[in-house]
């Protein structure tokens, strides 16, 4: 039975469930960084992307799911996190999107849907305006158009537990394990002042989306995923109830159960 982990104690002391074996497991040399990427299954094609200061074991709960239920799932280290390097430029979404579309071009895939969660549902958001004709449709986790989207940081034992398990797993996984002060601070410049998007922008959004908000979400606000909503044509508004940002870990069966059904409609 998968577990109810509402205060992330499991996840800080354990981390998320383990990956299974990989079909597929390799780096990409591109624009500058190493990019760790992994496949899982077969079927058609879905891309999990992790959040900010994560790394793709965060999905240890949803990949097997999704594998049993006849999918192909990518993972992909985002630039700087995880086993993926980065070069001295700063963060941005941009560039991490083009490390997404360097691996569907690695793997062979002309499509496939995407799965974003925050930070990389910010990435997802930027990879519909873009390369509409590679996705499927995207359901964003915990997403913001523009900085204004985002709540007053407020610190809990929630968010510091989720914390003090990435700076271990970034200490355990990255190349540069003595690095986590500087890249929380390069990531979080990035949190800050990206993305930038505006209206006009999310209406030319022409692929399948369903905008996903925890209730107790603890960074995004929940009218500014409403606007998200209503700003893309034909966009869904889910709300999971009785959970937060870190919906994934906290509930998986619910969360796996909102995307299985949105994956199921687009397919």
């Amino acid at each position: 039975m998968e577990p109810r982990d509402d205060e992330l104690t499991h996840f800080e002391a354990h981390g998320a469930a383990p990956l299974p074996p990989a079909a597929v497991e390799g780096h990409l040399e591109h624009d500058g960084a190493r990019i760790w990427y992994a496949t899982y299954g077969a079927g058609p094609a879905v891309i999990l992307l992790h959040g900010g200061l994560g790394h793709s074991g965060n999905w240890g709960y949803q990949v097997p799911a999704l594998v049993r239920s006849g999918r192909r799932i990518v993972l992909v280290d985002s630039r700087g996190h995880g086993r993926s390097s980065r070069d001295s430029r700063p963060y941005s979404y941009e560039l991490m999107a083009a490390d997404v579309l360097a691996v569907m071009d690695e793997l062979h895939l002309e499509k496939a849907a995407v799965v974003g969660w925050s930070d990389g549902a910010c990435i997802a958001l930027i990879l519909a305006m873009t390369a509409p004709s590679r996705i499927e449709g995207i359901f964003f986790f915990a997403c913001n158009m523009d900085p204004s989207g985002t709540l007053e940081f407020v610190p809990s034992p929630v968010i510091d537990r989720c914390f003090g398990r990435h700076a271990k797993d970034y200490a355990a996984l990255s190349a540069t394990p003595d690095d986590f002060g500087a890249f929380v601070e390069a990531v979080s410049l990035m949190m800050r002042t990206e993305p930038n998007c505006d209206a006009s922008d999310l209406a030319k959004i022409r692929v399948p989306v369903a905008i996903v908000l925890g209730e107790h979400d603890e960074f995004i606000k929940p009218d500014h995923a409403e606007y998200l909503a209503r700003s893309i044509p034909n966009a869904q508004m889910i709300y999971l109830p009785g959970v937060s940002h870190f919906a994934p870990l906290q509930r998986p069966s619910q969360f796996n159960a909102a995307v299985q059904s949105f994956l199921d409609g687009i397919s």
